[in-house]
């Protein structure tokens, strides 16, 4: 979860510096068309990090409407690498902020049946073994006992009758 985060906010802060490094051409962007580069398809994969299921950014495709290079400036192939870069950049921080947020999900969930086990069940657990000890153990006294008695009584009947023998 972690590193999710962290990857998270290296994106952002690259996605910030980026758009910094690009301020100066602010001016230019409004020549620029704002429908010539769009997303066609997110590629997402599911990947298991610590058996949860994560999503994991594949490939992004973009639609790149048709220009002429001779009627456009030059500097329009460049402003479509860039919007491009600033596409993936931006993509791939929702991805890892969204991977951030299940397996932070996922680790309270753990957290909690830990807690649970740990506090609740396996002290009563404990408690319970411990009473199936003592209850075994009486038993086996009083079957201990209850021999020694039937053994005395056997004794004592041989005795007698060995008297009365005689």
């Amino acid at each position: 979860m972690r590193k999710a985060k962290e990857k998270s906010d290296r994106l952002i802060e690259e996605l910030d510096e980026a758009e910094k490094r690009y301020d100066y051409l602010a001016p230019l962007w409004n020549e620029f068309e704002h429908d010539m580069v769009s997303i066609k398809d997110v590629g997402l994969k599911t990947v298991k990090v610590a058996g949860v299921k994560c999503p994991e950014l594949g490939e992004i495709e973009f639609v790149i409407k048709p220009f002429n290079t001779f009627v456009k400036p030059a500097w329009y192939m460049d402003g479509v690498a860039i919007l491009k870069e600033l596409a993936r950049l931006g993509i791939e921080s929702e991805v890892y902020l969204e991977k951030k947020r299940i397996l932070d999900y996922q680790r309270k969930k753990t957290t909690q049946k830990v807690n649970l086990y740990e506090k609740v069940q396996i002290p009563g657990y404990q408690e319970a073994i411990r009473k199936i000890k003592r209850y075994m153990e009486d038993e086996e006294n009083l079957s201990k006992a209850s021999s020694k008695i039937v053994k005395e009584r056997h004794a004592a009947e041989e005795e007698m009758e060995e008297e009365s023998h005689d």
